[in-house]
């Protein structure tokens, strides 16, 4: 895997970036641009918290001393400022990850959020669009792969999973067995079926999404949306979709739960879990439980940054359109 480079500032590394920075600048200003003339509130909100998530799987930074983290999203704080009072907000973040690094993620990238009260699903999915038709080009490359944005697919997980792997995974819920029947595939030892979906959607979904045009995958099963409204219609599944433009992953989004009692059952479940899995455990954010009983109906959506400029300059890495990028 390649690395970022060293001494980043020195002239000639400088230069073999320009260009791709001056298309971020000019992409942080039309983005503004977009949401001021929408009506929306930019915000700012902290980077060292107490609680940085209750995602299960995702490793975060621990700062000393010890009791604060760098965030991984503004997603908790932006709902408190929800249940406030403040209307339609953005935030352009940054957001630490303990993941590995690699050419489409970095350690500390930009994360773009935006909330809306009152928004539905479709309502998010039409502003999304609108958003990367104002600022990005007719036809966007990278990875060898142009999309159109003349079109936007809206697709389900369920139908994602009959059409690219020939499985109805709603009616094999919880049961990994009977999944990797349907798939035709062996399930590997101590492989949970949360595990063999995600093994299912790498593998033979996401290499056929958001390539000549993009894809918003929705309606997620219900254990894969831990922040996310279920679907009135159909309870087996969330209020929630995914954004892929090039074959790159571009954003997560939730018609968000304002059940405050469900939010700490989830919580509770998924805290067990990382604990179990990782040995991992900060206090829980009960400011945050508290506002969740005040939020008003709203949906909201994190979109990276850094990925949208690539797809703009068509940079192979991520670090091509980091200002400075570190190790």
């Amino acid at each position: 895997m390649s690395q970022p480079p060293q001494n980043a500032w020195k002239p000639s590394l400088l230069e073999a970036r320009l260009p791709h920075l001056r298309r971020r600048a000019q992409l942080n200003a039309a983005t503004r641009a977009f949401f001021t003339a929408r009506n929306y509130m930019e915000v700012e909100t902290p980077y060292a918290v107490p609680a940085p998530g209750e995602e299960v799987h995702l490793p975060v930074f621990a700062l000393t001393p010890p009791g604060l983290y760098l965030n991984t999203s503004p997603e908790f704080a932006m709902k408190k400022l929800l249940a406030g009072g403040a209307g339609k907000i953005f935030q352009l973040a940054r957001v630490w990850r303990n993941e590995p690094a690699s050419p489409t993620h970095a350690h500390e990238f930009t994360m773009l959020e935006w909330y809306r009260p009152a928004a539905s699903m479709t309502d998010l999915m039409d502003e999304t669009e609108a958003l990367l038709r104002a600022i990005l080009p007719p036809s966007v490359t990278w990875g060898g792969v142009t999309t159109s944005l003349a079109v936007f697919e809206r697709l389900t997980v369920a139908q994602a999973f009959s059409r690219y792997a020939g499985v109805d995974v709603l009616a094999t819920a919880d049961n990994a067995p009977a999944l990797a029947a349907a798939a035709g595939c062996t399930l590997r030892n101590h492989e949970s079926w949360e595990d063999l979906f995600f093994r299912l959607l790498l593998e033979r979904i996401e290499p056929h999404i958001g390539r000549t045009h993009p894809t918003f995958l929705t309606h997620w099963p219900a254990a894969q949306a831990a922040l996310a409204r279920r679907d009135p219609a159909d309870p087996r599944v969330a209020e929630r979709f995914e954004l892929y433009a090039c074959g790159l992953e571009l954003a997560n989004a939730f018609v968000e739960l304002t059940d405050a009692a469900e939010q700490r059952a989830r919580f509770t479940t998924d805290r067990a879990r990382r604990h179990q899995l990782y040995g991992t455990d900060w206090p829980l954010d009960e400011d945050f439980l508290a506002a969740v009983s005040h939020l008003p109906p709203c949906a909201g959506i994190a979109m990276g940054f850094d990925r949208l400029v690539m797809l703009a300059t068509g940079a192979v890495r991520i670090s091509d359109v980091l200002w400075l990028p570190t190790l």
